[in-house]
């Protein structure tokens, strides 16, 4: 029997939560533009690539150091909450894990934000290690959203 598991990791930005959020949900646009070392593009494929339902193929760049293609499906969007639950349905992550769905949310902190990343997965094999450096790329990801943000004021 398969692993399974859950990690998760916090990251305090500058940004205050209502634009480090807007920035998140307009990812597909912004990520590859900001991020480009770490997304090469990001392609809506089903929806916009933000409502529940959307499915959006994401290309990797050099920055990322397992998975070079996923596929994420949008399953829980509150913005309200400023919350979003996704699927990865498709590409290399799943070459390690049989189900990874991943959680994020943004909650004011001050005079910025408090945005927290969770997974819970499926290893394919045990002898699969624990997501760990999929956690450092997400809060690689939210330091430099952050510092995008910050030079964009």
């Amino acid at each position: 029997m398969a692993a399974t598991g859950k990690i998760e990791v916090e990251v305090e930005v500058k940004s205050n939560a209502d634009k480090f959020w807007q920035t998140l949900r307009d990812s597909s646009s912004i990520f590859p533009k900001a991020l480009s070392h770490d997304y090469k593009s990001i392609e809506v494929i089903e929806g916009d690539g933000k409502a529940p339902g959307s499915v959006r193929h994401i290309f990797y760049g050099e920055g990322s150091p397992i998975v070079k293609e996923s596929k994420e499906k949008i399953e829980a969007l509150d913005d309200a909450k400023k919350t979003v639950t996704y699927s990865v349905i498709d590409g290399d992550l799943l070459k390690y894990f049989k189900h990874f769905k991943g959680h994020i949310s943004v909650t004011p902190k001050g005079e910025g934000s408090l945005v927290k990343w969770s997974s819970e997965y499926e290893k394919a094999s045990e002898e699969i290690a624990d997501p760990h450096v999929i956690k450092d790329f997400a809060a690689k990801n939210f330091q430099e959203v952050d510092d995008y943000i910050q030079k964009a004021k």
